[in-house]
């Protein structure tokens, strides 16, 4: 192999430090710059980004903000709405139970009246039977009729409890 054969060691380490040389300059003027030039528009990118991502997330803690103050305001809001519209009910409920209270003594206004006028009738209906019964006990008991004006005055005299301490 000729490329261990010592007596060739020379050539052979100047074509080595000549192709180093060159391929230096090379990276050093063509590929390297690129490379960086790359590295830096990435780095570049990356804050862009980065400070993009920050201004966005503080918008996004203050909408975020925005709709929590919002959403209190709405929870107080509707608390509000509510404890208004049960206060209401409340009230027309009471006015309700009023009016119908005043209705039912109203119609037991009217059925004491009515119940009344119906015992007062039939105190005189039963006033009318007891003085034909009376008159004709008397009359089949006694065998004599009596006058009309004697069995209501003996009536009254034993229906009113005042004549009877009166006399």
């Amino acid at each position: 192999m000729p490329q261990l054969d010592p007596s060739s060691f020379s050539s052979q380490l100047v074509w080595l430090v000549i192709t180093f040389v060159i391929f230096y300059v090379v990276m050093a003027r063509v590929a390297l710059p690129r490379v960086s030039e790359v590295l830096e528009t990435r780095q570049n990118r990356i804050a862009y980004d980065l400070e993009t991502a920050a201004t966005l997330k503080d918008e996004a803690d203050k909408v975020l903000a925005e709709y929590e103050a919002s959403m209190a305001n709405a929870h107080a809001e509707s608390q509000s709405l509510l404890a208004q519209a049960t206060q209401d009910w409340a009230v027309e409920s009471a006015r309700r139970q009023q009016e119908i209270a005043a209705k039912i003594a109203a119609q037991i206004g009217d059925a004491e009246k009515r119940i009344a006028t119906a015992r007062q009738a039939a105190m005189v209906k039963i006033g009318e039977i007891a003085g034909e019964v009376a008159h004709s006990a008397t009359a089949k008991l006694i065998g004599v009729e009596p006058d009309d004006a004697a069995v209501k005055a003996a009536l009254e005299a034993a229906l009113d409890p005042g004549a009877k301490a009166g006399a």
